[in-house]
């Protein structure tokens, strides 16, 4: 699996949203309105105390993106949050747990001691693999946390791992 990533760059966001954009649209794995505007979805994305990276292939298109940042502040901030979107054409490839599996040794880099992931709706039954593929363990679930577009209400997980 040949792939680079490196910190997203201001310059870097048109290709961002074209891997946001369609997941956004769709409601299907993220907590945010399906309508919701490129600025917003950017405020969202993007935070100032954390970490975006961009994977490009061999052939430089973008493959996936992720987010990096702290869960919680004080004495929460050593258990970082992190959050994932693999491009359309490249989903299916292992991609997924091949970037949180980098996405992890960055989060080491930062300081991280653990990574949490606070929302992985269940029916999104790639992504949960993919988490467990790269190590995370589900500790608890959220009984129809997430009002899903044609399932209605879901469940959500909760996962974890410790990056010690």
């Amino acid at each position: 699996m040949d792939f680079t990533v490196t910190q997203q760059q201001e310059s870097d966001w048109p290709d961002v949203w074209r891997v946001l954009e369609p997941m956004m649209r769709a409601g299907e794995v993220y907590p945010v309105p399906r309508d919701v505007s490129e600025a917003d979805a950017r405020e969202y994305w993007i935070k100032k105390d954390g970490y975006n990276g961009i994977a490009r292939d061999s052939a430089a298109d973008v493959i996936g993106v992720y987010f990096l940042r702290p869960d919680q502040g004080g004495p929460g901030k050593h258990i970082c949050n992190a959050g994932y979107v693999i491009a359309e054409a490249a989903r299916g490839k292992r991609y997924a747990t091949a970037l949180c599996l980098q996405s992890q040794d960055q989060a080491r880099s930062m300081g991280f001691t653990g990574m949490k992931f606070n929302l992985v709706v269940a029916s999104n039954v790639a992504g949960v693999k993919a988490w467990q593929r790269a190590g995370m363990e589900i500790i608890g679930t959220v009984p129809k946390a997430f009002d899903h577009p044609e399932l209605g209400l879901v469940d959500a997980h909760i996962m974890f791992k410790t990056l010690t």
